[in-house]
């Protein structure tokens, strides 16, 4: 069937269709992600975003001719968005409220990639609130100060608003998307959810959690899939590991974020952008982090597992301590 869904009954198990069908369901599982958030008003031409395969082909066509660039948004997308302009010598600015990672990584590994970022030519400008796009079509970016930044190419990396229109009335969705359990579960009887559209909902020792990734999607889809089918999960419903790569150097985190305060414990040095790191959190978990460093994916996991029991209270001291002098 291609054609979308438009409208959903809980209550009478059916879903409605863009050519007016109504079709029933024993279970249903809501899978219809999330579109890029845009910064653009009624009207305003010219924004470009990075989410699908039409936009980022669009994007490569727009890197051949632009000679500068400004990104906004200094998250995992901004950065990488910054660094492939980067590598085509285009100078480049990312703009955003805060440090780039700082939200996701902390102090420790935001001052680091701050610092690598400018020595590969991206400049970052920190607003002092939310930043506007100008023109009609877009050629920059208005500043809360009234300042106003031009370039050939600007790209939003806002981050995502999850795809729940559809499923206006239902009760299944709010501001953060479609609120999930453990087993992907939502609140109606038969219906799961998995994917970028869903958050996890909380309880009395967490709060609501996001985790727009790609390896959280595909576990949950294997959960929901089980769910729906009345079987155990072949694993669990989330999976916290994300990878990215700024101005060449990979980053992969295996752990809850955001990462607070120092690390745990710190192996390597970050300033010379070779290290593996761990956070231990106020649970007891903990978040392993292969900074600039080849680390397969199994070794990283074991190492998060490991560092967040290896002593009382979940710290771990199997490392250098991060006040040893290998840390920034």
């Amino acid at each position: 069937m291609r054609s979308a869904a438009v409208a959903a009954e809980p209550r009478r198990r059916t879903v409605t269709t863009a050519d007016g069908r109504q079709v029933g369901y024993d279970a249903l599982i809501v899978a219809t992600g999330a579109n890029a958030r845009r910064l653009a008003v009624p009207g305003q031409r010219g924004e470009l975003v990075l989410r699908t395969l039409d936009d980022a082909r669009r994007l490569r066509t727009r890197l051949d001719d632009a000679a500068t660039a400004i990104v906004i948004g200094a998250g995992f997308l901004g950065m990488e968005v910054a660094s492939a302009c980067a590598a085509r010598g285009i100078p480049v600015t990312v703009v955003d409220t805060d440090r780039p990672l700082h939200r996701i990584l902390g102090g420790h590994l935001s001052a680091a990639i701050t610092a690598r970022a400018a020595a590969h030519g991206i400049r970052f400008v920190q607003a002092t609130g939310f930043a506007a796009l100008a023109g009609n079509p877009v050629h920059g970016v208005a500043l809360p100060d009234g300042t106003e930044l031009t370039a050939d190419l600007v790209v939003t990396c806002a981050g995502e608003v999850p795809c729940v229109d559809w499923l206006a009335g239902t009760g299944l969705a709010d501001r953060l998307g479609v609120g999930v359990d453990d087993a992907c579960a939502t609140t109606a009887p038969g219906v799961f959810a998995a994917g970028d559209v869903t958050y996890l909902r909380g309880n009395a020792t967490r709060p609501h959690r996001r985790a727009p990734f790609w390896s959280n999607a595909v576990a949950q889809g294997k959960t929901a899939a089980a769910s729906a089918l009345g079987l155990p999960p072949s694993g669990p419903s989330q999976d916290d590991y994300f990878w990215t790569e700024v101005a060449g150097l990979s980053v992969k985190i295996v752990g809850h974020l955001p990462l607070l305060g120092e690390p745990t414990t710190v192996d390597g040095s970050v300033t010379e952008g070779r290290a593996l790191l761990t956070w231990t959190h106020t649970d007891g978990t903990a978040t392993a982090v292969a900074y600039g460093r080849r680390k397969p994916i199994t070794a990283l996991r074991h190492l998060a597992a490991t560092a967040g029991s290896s002593t009382p209270g979940g710290r771990s001291e199997t490392n250098h301590p991060a006040s040893a002098g290998s840390s920034l």
